[in-house]
Formats: structure tokens, sequence, C-alpha cells
């Protein structure tokens, strides 16, 4: 009878121990839903069970709950004699027990948050009757629940009233119920092998949100930056200061077009923040019409420690930007104190700057990885070099160099290292962004050349350079070709202290697949794994406060001060729109005992108003349909950027991108704003696997609309140039008979930009003689959407040549003639 039933704590043992298990991480396909009565995953106790010793491996209880509840045993078991404790301590034990179980939630009916909890366990059909007719006696001891006082002398009653809803999940046959127990406690997965991690909201609201770095300095404080320039300060209970942290949007150059990859692209804090108050950005910059990349130092202000001294910006580092494109943006500090920056290749396609490309060309800073010292530079150099840097006696090379031949690394990070052996730490670990065939995720070690633009992942690229013998390049711990995605956003290695499961994984993105993955190096062969994140399905994500899914263009992720895991995304790659989203991953099957990782963030003084946080999304029950984007901003883009007869800039990922966005455009005006979009780096839309639940795009119209206007030029500037427009299923110029600066700021406000720096005429940006004139005599009065909107003569007709051809010159900061 006993073995039948298990009613016995320590006849149970011997049975549960071998569902009850060793807790690894291993793909299974069967997705049970433990869950403890305070809503939380189950957990591996750090000390041993004495009275509850059926659950010691794995389950709701630490020792401290143990011992009250062995406490509550003995109070019942007073109150009988030697043959009622003899007949009764087993079901007794086993019934309180029950608190401890993995499903401990469900056996209690408290699944649900805003429902009451059941005072007595949901008791199988067959055990309920023994119970009763051997110990009911113990029913008014066990509960004070008054219902179940009243139905004490009806068996079939009271046992119908401890039945549950689902009774797999009744006590004790979900002890030997293998799809419940056989995956208790791991990373489970999919019908299609998909790992199953679920969310938590943290931030929303954001404008493409980018980088997320933390203080290190004990108030667990956390930094988010938008691509537009502005730094905003998180408190530990997510309310955000209304003041931003650092604001330098009026310095950086950027647009709200999607597919624009310029703007304010890394922050990194200095190790000794606390005690030095520095900090270093990465912007790009239009310096005389010529785009830089910019690398600067900032203070705290001395008089409030959430808020940047703007007046102490010092330029570290300035470097040329041929193209708009693969600007690199990623700061950090590595294990030996010094400053990494990571470069992109220059931009355009093949990277075909120079016989051999700017990233191996080690006399070019751009397409490397570059590492300075920044210490003890308040007087003397800004930066000096390491003395172990590996070119410095190189005597063509940039003594900056650290490793080369990358294309265009975006999120990278250094491994905090396993909890306990240390293992794997300060290995720098780089998403690098692809071509046209593979993205890649690189270790980063110094004097190294990562093969671009030889070879892109595992294949060759420039088949003559790749030949060469002397290129002796360090291959990528893992590579995928562009049918899983097309722009790799690199991630980190999980080192924290919540999620057990999840130690040693990598987990990374990509922008545009929205695709969340996972490598794990096999400690026997020394390989890297691979596997997917898909979000949650059926009960996996119901706990209270997540969710399972998000915005598919996953821009970048983040570690906070105790080493938890974050990414952020967005559903409008614009730095117009504000649906940019910060998510925490969570495992749901397992979590760290209780107080194991509790902290007391230091306190913040805070001299700005607090907004507190509200979570917008929703968990999305299995039918539920994928919901749309969100848009608060209309969707802009960025239009082609034109030579004499118009091309492409870069005919790799980023054309395809503006393509897609050309076929899917819904308006053609953009919001002027001085704004960049997300590193809106690739955009083809891909179906979603099942269970991945990345929320879809807007359904956009696939026509280009009337007046929809692009600048020509033979320097490929994007913000001066031949006006070009859109009428009627062709493209042709404007006349510049009546010209004026009303009509060139109708232009430049529908292409994005602030002000109109000046109209030109007399064809100064070349003869357009391969296209029609379509408009001529334009009268505006400068508040018009579109130069359609203007006053003008009939379509095609006019009475000038295209030595009249009327441009613009655009920009966004407040000169020239108005």
């Amino acid at each position: 009878m006993l073995n039948r039933y298990c009613k016995r704590g320590r006849s149970c043992f011997g049975a549960v121990s071998l569902v009850i298990f060793a807790v690894i991480w291993r793909i299974t396909p069967v997705v049970p839903h433990p869950q403890c009565l305070d809503f939380k995953p189950p957990f591996q106790p750090t000390e041993e069970l004495t009275f509850c010793v059926m659950y010691n491996n794995f389950g709701c209880c630490d020792s401290s709950k143990d011992r009250e509840l062995m406490d509550k045993f003995y109070r019942i078991m007073d109150n009988f004699d030697y043959y009622g404790y003899a007949k009764c301590a087993g079901y007794i034990q086993d019934i309180i027990c029950q608190e401890c179980s993995p499903f401990a939630a469900h056996l209690y009916d408290a699944e649900d948050s805003s429902t009451p909890v059941k005072t007595l366990p949901g008791l199988c059909g067959d055990y309920c009757s023994e119970f009763w007719l051997k110990c009911r006696s113990t029913i008014t001891l066990l509960t004070g629940d008054l219902q179940l006082e009243k139905l004490e002398q009806d068996r079939d009653r009271f046992c119908q009233y401890l039945e549950l809803g689902d009774p797999d999940y009744c006590y004790p046959h979900l002890l030997v119920n293998e799809q419940l127990t056989r995956n208790l406690g791991r990373v489970t997965a999919n019908s299609e092998g998909c790992l199953q991690l679920c969310l938590e909201e943290v931030a929303n609201g954001l404008r493409n949100p980018l980088a997320m770095v933390h203080a290190n300095d004990g108030t667990h404080r956390f930094f988010i930056a938008e691509q537009v320039g502005l730094v905003w300060t998180y408190l530990p209970d997510r309310s955000r200061l209304e003041k931003p942290f650092l604001n330098i949007s009026a310095a950086v150059l950027t647009s709200p077009w999607e597919g624009d990859e310029r703007g304010f692209l890394g922050l990194v804090l200095h190790p000794h923040f606390k005690f030095n108050g520095k900090l270093y950005v990465y912007y790009s910059v239009e310096v005389d019409f010529e785009e830089k990349i910019r690398i600067s130092e900032f203070r705290i202000s001395a008089s409030d420690m959430n808020a940047v001294d703007h007046s102490s910006e010092r330029i570290i580092l300035e470097v040329d930007e041929p193209s708009s494109n693969h600007n690199g943006g990623q700061l950090l500090f590595a294990d030996d104190g010094y400053l990494y920056i990571f470069t992109g290749d220059g931009g355009m396609a093949g990277d075909p700057f120079g016989k051999f490309g700017n990233s191996q060309n080690k006399s070019a800073l751009l397409g490397k990885v570059l590492r300075i010292d920044v210490d003890n530079n308040d007087r003397g150099p800004l930066y000096t070099i390491p003395p172990d840097n590996p070119f410095i006696h190189e005597p063509q090379a940039r003594p900056e160099i650290y490793a080369y031949g990358v294309r265009n690394m975006w999120r990278c990070s250094v491994d905090r290292g396993d909890p306990v052996t240390r293992e794997g730490k300060g290995r720098i670990f780089c998403g690098d962004v692809g071509q046209n065939k593979y993205e890649e995720v690189d270790i980063i070690e110094k004097g190294k050349n990562y093969g671009w633009r030889a070879k892109e992942g595992f294949s060759c690229y420039d088949k003559k350079l790749c030949a060469n013998s002397s290129l002796d390049d360090v291959l990528p711990i893992y590579a995928y070709p562009h049918k899983m995605g097309k722009s790799v956003t690199g991630g980190y290695v999980y080192r924290g202290c919540e999620y057990p499961n999840m130690n040693g994984m990598y987990i990374f993105g990509d922008f545009m697949s929205g695709r969340l993955m996972i490598l794990q190096e096999n400690k026997r062969t020394r390989q890297w794994d691979y596997n997917e994140i898909c979000m949650g399905t059926g009960q996996t994500c119901m706990f209270p406060g997540l969710i399972n899914n998000y915005y598919q263009y996953v821009i970048s992720f983040a570690e906070d001060e105790a080493g938890e895991l974050y990414f952020m995304s967005t559903g409008i790659p614009s730095a117009t729109s504000y649906s940019g989203v910060v998510y925490k991953l969570v495992d749901p099957s397992r979590r760290a005992p209780p107080r194991k990782c509790h902290y007391d963030p230091l306190p913040v003084k805070v001299k700005s108003r607090l907004i507190n946080f509200v979570p917008k999304e929703k968990l999305v029950v299995e039918s539920a349909k994928r919901p749309k984007a969100k848009a608060t901003n209309a969707p802009v883009r960025r239009p082609p950027r034109a030579t004499e007869v118009p091309q492409p800039a870069t005919p790799d990922w980023l054309e395809e991108f503006m393509q897609i966005l050309r076929n899917q455009q819904e308006t053609t005006t953009a919001t002027p704003t001085t704004t960049k979009p997300a590193k809106t780096r690739k955009g083809s839309r891909e179906k979603g696997r099942q269970g991945r639940r990345r929320k879809g795009h807007r359904q956009l119209e696939s026509a280009i609309r009337n007046g929809t206007l692009r600048l020509a030029n033979k320097e490929g500037r994007h913000n001066q140039g031949r006006v070009e427009i859109y009428i009627q299923n062709e493209w042709g110029t404007v006349c510049d008979d009546l010209w004026n600066i009303k009509a060139a700021a109708v232009v430049c406000r529908q292409l994005g930009f602030l002000y109109v720096v000046r109209a030109s005429k007399k064809a100064q940006f070349g003869e357009g003689k391969h296209l029609r004139i379509l408009l001529d005599d334009v009268q505006c009065e400068g508040y018009e959407d579109s130069l359609l909107d203007c006053k003008h003569a009939e379509i095609g007709k006019h009475n000038c040549d295209h030595s009249e051809d009327a441009g613009v010159i655009c920009g966004n900061d407040e000169y020239g003639e108005y």
C-alpha cells in the first residue's frame, strides 16, 4: 500500500529521487510548468532539507521553510497517541510537504496570483479516500478552511472539493507522471528543438535603445542610450529620471531614415567610475561636411551624480568615415583596464578602399579593434599606447591596433567568467556583421587577423586575398547563413546569479530576422554548440510579470550590475519611433535559491523628478494572434544616395533593406529631426518560426508615391544635391525659375532635415540630362508637405533646360541663409 501511493515521506523519497534529478541542461521536448507558491520557478536548496527530504534536490523550500513545516507537523502530531501517530504521520507529512513540491502552485490551485490559495493540496481521488478513512480527524488541525471542516464527515464531497481542474497534477500521481517529472529544472525545448525562455519588460517608450550600462558602484542604476544622443538614468525599481543623464543630440549626426547607421553608437563607463566619474561615448559627427566617428570622454557633474557635465567633453579620437554605413560603435573596458574601440570598415560594399581594403590595412584605423590607455590622462596626452599592443614595432602600422580584419562588429562583451571556477573570464566576444552570405561570432585575441575582406564567415569573399598564404586569419567560433538572419547582434555570456541553468550560455541575436540564439562551449570537443531561443508556449511563461513576445529588431544586449542579461529591440527601426523596449531574459524552469542573489542597492541622490515604470506588454496566449508592432510616429525611410545616374550606395544588405522599405513604403515625407534610427543594418522580413513570438511588421504600401524626392550629386552626399522628383511613374528634375529658399525648405523638411542651408541654381550639382524636366515655376510658402502642393507650371511644361536644374543644401544645424 505504501509503495502504491508513496504515502510516507521516507518511502516516497526512493521513488521521487528517480525523477527529481541532477539538474543539468539538456534539450527536451516536454514542457511542464513547475511553479512555487510565491509564483516563481523552483530551485535547488543550498542546504539539505531534514523534513521534506523528497524535495531535497529540487523544489520550493529552503532549509528555513523546511524547519517551519516540520514545526507544524509536530504541533499537529502532539494531539495524537502512539496509535494515531503511527497511522497518520505519513499522510500528514506528505500533505504538509506539498508546499515544497516543484508543482506547489498547481497543487494548491494557485497558478493565478489573483485568486486565493487553497489550504490543502489537490489530492488524487484514491489517495484522498484512504486519507479520509484513516485520518479525517486531522482535517481541522491541518487547515483553517471552514468549508473543508464542514465537509469533514462527507468523504465524497471532501475529496471532490480537493480535486484539481488539471488531474495530471494531483498528489501523489504526479510523482510518477513522466511527462511532468522527466524535464524538471531543465531548459526545455519545443517540438522544433527551440529552447524556451520568457521575458520581463524593463523599460519602454525608447527611441532605438542601443546601449545599456551600469555604474558598477553598488547603486544598481543603469543607463540606457538612445541613438538620437540621449542617455537616461534608471533606478533599480525601474523608474526613470526625467532629466537625461547625457544629451548630445545637437552634435550627433543622424536622421530618422530606416537604414541610416550613424548616430550615438556606444557608451561605456570607466571601471573606476565610482571614483573618477569618467565615461566614454562613440558617435557620428559632421565636421565641414565631412563625416567622422568621434570617441569622447566626459565627466559626471560635481553637483549631480545622475547628470554628465557636458562642458567636460574631451575628444579622444576622431576617424574619417568615407561612407555613412559600417560605423562600428562598440566601446568596452576589458579586464586589463584598457579601452577597446571597435570600428567599421568604412562602409559601402566589399571594403573597396585601397588595394586590400581598410580592414587588412594596418595603417588605417577602420575595420579594427583598437586598444588604448585612457588612465592618468588629466595632463599630457589624452591617451597612450599600451606597451604590449601587438603592432607598435611595425613602422607602417597604427600602434592603437589590437586586432584587424573586421567588417562591422556590432556589440561585443567581456565574459565575467564562471562564478565558481572563473573559467572563461576576460574573453571578448563580438558579433561581426556580414556582407551578403554569412554572419559570424568571434572571440577577440591580441594581434589576430579576422579575415575580412578575404573571408566572410568561413567562406572566401575575395578569392585572391583568400588564397594569400600570409593571411593567417582566425576563424569565427560560429557563423550562420543569411537564410537564418542578415545582421548579427553580439550578446553576452550569461554569468548572473538568478538562473543557474543559463550559466555559460553565450546569448546573442539577429537584427533582421529577430532570432535569439545560444552558443555553448562543449568542454569535451571545445566546439560551440548552437541552439535557438523561442518564447515559451502553453503555460511556460505563466508567471506574474512575464511575457513571451518581443519586437523584432534586436538592436543590442546588456547586463546589469548583478550580471543578469537583457536585450533591446524595437518595432519600428527609426529614431522618430518610441517603440523601443528593454527586456530581461528569464529561465522559467529553475531559479537560484531565495536570498542567494539578494542585494541592497546603495542609495541614489535624486535631483530630478522620477517617472514610474508602467509595463505595456502582455503575455500572448496560445490562440492569440501575434500583435502588430506599435507605432507612435509615421514610419520613415532614407532615400537612396544618388550620383549623376542614381545608384545604390551599397549593393549589399543595406541596399536590399532600402529596396524593401521602398516597396513597403507608407509615406514619403520624413518628420524633421536630428535623430537616427537604431542600427538598422538589414531589413528583410522573415516568417517567424512557431514559438519565436516576435512582433510583426506593419503592412506598408508598395508603390512610390507622387512627390517623392531624392538628391543627386557626384560626391554621393546625403544632404545636398540636384533635386529629383517622382511624378506619374517617372523621375525628373526641377527648373530653377522662381526657385528660392522657401521651396528649398519644403525639400529639406520632406527629406528629414531641420534646416535649409542654400537653394542652389544653375545646375550646381550637375545637369540631369538623362531625365525629363517635370516641374517649373515652383512657388512655395515654405510650409507645404511636398513640392506638388506648391504653385507650379503644368507637369512636364517648362521654358528652361538642364543648365537650370535646381538643387538644395540641407542641414541639421542652424546656419546659412534664411
